[in-house]
């Protein structure tokens, strides 16, 4: 990721937590899925690093906002923009959200299936952006006779995004919560603390003091 400097407003811990995820977000909402006012997303793990940030860039096109994510992290991402929340331990999405124009899920089609039940929650011709598994053949056939689209995700390097980001954040638009840091000889412990997969922001390893 080269090509920007670091937002000004930042400290350099939360300046770590944004080049990966908050360029993987504003290439799944502003490149991919070209999110419109007056939209509606639905965006899975939405608490996550990727997820917060999606979040605040589909608020800040002007879409209607939708996020799954535990009880407990509801109120913080409102602060953030969702207008609706699920709490994905109790209610199954889909039964709740429907005619939706993009879903953006950061979960995948492990073994509770969010991909494929995702498409239920689109409208016809709709959008799905598959971001961690991709589209397997077996989700291509189920979009295509739901009749909404998918596809699949990489991140590529862009500087002059990272610099749209950088000033969305030094103009207080957008905020950047890192949860934990762990200085760098823990990293096998932050691997671990972020496959569990209930992260609030973003983790960030520090060097030195």
């Amino acid at each position: 990721m080269t090509g920007a400097r670091k937002p000004a407003s930042l400290d350099h811990v939360h300046a770590a937590a944004v080049p990966l995820a908050a360029l993987t977000a504003w290439q799944i909402v502003v490149d991919t899925a070209d999110v419109q006012t007056g939209q509606s997303v639905l965006i899975t793990a939405a608490a996550g690093g990727v997820g917060h940030f999606a979040v605040q860039f589909a608020r800040h096109l002007g879409a209607h906002v939708i996020a799954t994510a535990s009880a407990s992290r509801h109120a913080w991402l409102k602060e953030l923009g969702a207008e609706e929340t699920i709490d994905y331990t109790t209610t199954r999405f889909e039964d709740v959200a429907a005619d939706v124009d993009v879903v953006i899920d950061l979960v995948g089609d492990g073994p509770d299936r969010t991909s494929t039940r995702s498409l239920r929650a689109l409208r016809r011709g709709g959008l799905l952006v598959a971001v961690p598994g991709g589209v397997s053949p077996e989700l291509a056939l189920a979009a295509e006779t739901a009749g909404v689209r998918v596809v699949p995700f990489l991140v590529e390097p862009d500087g002059p995004a990272l610099t749209a980001i950088a000033s969305l954040i030094d103009d207080g638009e957008v905020a950047v919560e890192v949860e934990e840091t762990f200085p760098l000889e823990q990293a096998a412990a932050a691997h671990t603390r972020g496959e569990a997969g209930r992260t609030r922001g973003k983790l960030v390893l520090t060097i030195g003091d």
